[in-house]
């Protein structure tokens, strides 16, 4: 059974179709990317699946329960959580805030601070900025913060909306690297990315996104040999 099961999911703004039935599935340790160009429909399917925006048709399966219908922060607490594009974190909160607001839902205190902890293990930047606010970090340091937040909700899996938005190619291959890493300590990755090189170059398995419908699905390696894939993706 795949952790999570997206199956003929339809959403609509007003009247414009912007998801036309899509299914896919990422399964339990996987780094699935969805890629594709502008407005194809990527950052709406994230946003469906945690509840942020309603579907007019199809399910979303996650470990089993059908959360379609469920609010956001049901999601969350079941270990579903999302880094958002443009990271969002709270500007004007220091690190450290913002760090604890990931672990809202966690009443236990120990295992806050344990996690707190390993945040700044992985990340030692954040632990010299703690005191820092957040809207004076750069911008490789704002994309760790809100990967770092996530990560203080302990998900089962995590899913990075546009992640290397912004940064140098340098701090890009950084990025990459930590989300190869988070999906080392047993982290499953669901990943949408316009750097369709970088993200095929870390994914299990991959699809293509193209005017609300999936067009292409493979292995992350199938999809980066397909010439249609390199024509119209890599640059190719």
């Amino acid at each position: 059974m795949a952790l999570l099961e997206v199956k003929d999911l339809q959403v609509y703004y007003g009247v414009i179709q912007a998801l036309k039935g899509i299914s896919f599935t990422v399964e339990e340790g996987e780094i699935v990317t969805l890629i594709g160009a502008n407005g194809a429909g990527k950052t709406t399917t994230m946003q469906t699946i945690v509840g942020l925006i309603p579907s007019k048709g199809g399910s979303i399966t996650y470990d089993g329960t059908d959360i379609t219908k469920f609010p956001s922060h049901k999601i969350v607490n079941r270990g579903l959580t999302q880094v958002p594009e443009g990271r969002r974190i709270f500007q004007e909160l220091t690190v450290y805030d913002n760090l604890m607001l990931g672990a809202y839902l966690e009443r236990d205190l120990k295992k806050i601070k344990d996690r707190i902890e390993e945040v700044f293990e992985q990340f030692p930047i954040l632990k010299e900025r703690r005191t820092q606010v957040a809207g004076t970090l750069s911008g490789g340091e704002q994309q760790m913060l809100a990967m770092s937040r996530a990560l203080m909700a302990n998900p089962r899996l995590l899913m990075l909306d546009e992640p290397s938005m912004g940064l140098s190619p340098l701090l890009v291959s950084q990025v990459f690297e930590i989300i190869k890493d988070m999906n080392k300590k047993g982290i499953t990755i669901l990943l949408v990315e316009q750097n369709a090189e970088k993200a095929l170059s870390i994914a299990d398995r991959a699809y293509v996104l193209a005017n609300g419908m999936i067009t292409h699905s493979g292995t992350g390696a199938e999809l980066a040999g397909s010439e249609e894939i390199k024509k119209a993706y890599l640059g190719g």
